[in-house]
């Protein structure tokens, strides 16, 4: 829902147009494209709400964010690989990891997430390929009190699947939280297995050892002998560590509606909350680690969950399909404001 009466910067947007030449002084939307590197030729959208919150959005990594900050302070983790331009991509085994830019979302699927593996005869590579699409942006604007960017992904293939995802982004005015609404078609000739994660991750100075996480999960399933070794492990955040093992835990959230799990600092006096329907992604594998360098907490709803990819799916009778013609839609919200804890540091 839209903010009827939008505020910029504490003044109504009236008062607010009294003191500036024009909207994009505090609020507009930017379309660049990268003209060195590795992203050299990628598109680039940057939304500036107005009330703090600054949002980069990458076309050519299917729509997905890059670095978003709040009220100057930066939210997301960056990877050392930066966030390259699709044509330097690889989608083979584990190569995703080469092109991996963190960022505050990276979606991973349509048809596949998780490790490698071989379904009936078709190789699945890590986290599949829908983060590497391009997608046709069929709308950047401000239309009322709302910031909006849409377009269209088509993951496809001659013989195999055609799914297509139609994504929305959008924000107030004024606003501090982005809004994401996908639907996820199948325009194929045949049922489509479809499998999605949405890999979000959090990064320093948000995440820090004075920050506190919550996650109201129903149940808890550590995936390895790391995470087994520490099965209360995933509610702490520690400082980072030489030699930190991974850890990876799911959270079960089956019929609890909407679901909201949050990193909240209160030496920064900010918090993020990750809002998502639980009907429609009943778990959320939470991605640990604590290493120098790489120092991201991934909050990562799931459709489906397992630890298998695509084969462990199918196997245990839990892969989802999307019949031909059928869609699904899924709505996240990324919501930030002031800590609502107490300081920890004087």
């Amino acid at each position: 829902m839209t903010n009827p009466s939008p505020t910029l910067h504490g003044r109504p947007l009236d008062e607010a147009a009294r003191r500036t030449g024009i909207l994009a002084q505090v609020a507009r939307i930017d379309r660049l494209v990268e003209d060195d590197g590795p992203a050299r030729g990628a598109r680039r959208i940057r939304l500036v709400t107005g009330g703090g919150l600054e949002v980069e959005i990458h076309p050519d990594r299917a729509l997905d964010l890059g670095q978003v900050t709040y009220r100057g302070t930066p939210i997301a983790w960056m990877s050392p690989t930066g966030m390259v331009a699709p044509a330097i991509a690889e989608c083979t085994g584990d190569s995703w990891l080469r092109s991996f830019g963190g960022g505050l979302l990276a979606t991973c699927g349509l048809d596949t997430y998780g490790p490698a593996t071989t379904d009936a005869g078709v190789e699945f590579s890590l986290h599949g390929r829908v983060g590497t699409v391009p997608a046709l942006v069929t709308r950047a604007s401000i239309s009322g009190t709302e910031l909006v960017v849409s377009g269209l992904v088509r993951q496809a293939s001659v013989f195999g699947e055609n799914l297509v995802l139609e994504r929305t982004w959008s924000a107030d005015l004024g606003g501090t939280s982005l809004r994401l609404t996908d639907v996820v078609r199948n325009e194929g000739l045949e049922d489509s297995g479809h499998m999605v994660l949405y890999h979000v991750n959090i990064g320093w100075p948000l995440l820090d050892e004075s920050a506190a996480l919550d996650i109201p999960s129903l149940e808890v399933t550590a995936k390895d002998g790391a995470a087994s070794a520490d099965p209360v492990g995933w509610q702490t955040i520690e400082a980072p560590q030489h030699g930190y093992r991974e850890r990876v835990y799911s959270h079960r959230f089956v019929g609890q509606g909407t679901v909201r799990v949050a990193i909240d600092n209160a030496d920064l006096d900010v918090r993020f909350e990750l809002g998502f329907d639980s009907s429609t992604l009943p778990a959320l594998h939470q991605w640990k680690m604590s290493g120098e360098g790489h120092y991201v907490m991934g909050l990562e709803p799931v459709n489906v969950s397992t630890f298998g990819g695509r084969a462990g799916a199918r196997a245990a009778g839990i892969l989802p399909v999307l019949p031909r013609g059928g869609s699904v839609s899924y709505t996240m919200e990324f919501g930030f404001g002031p800590s609502q804890l107490t300081r920890s540091r004087a």
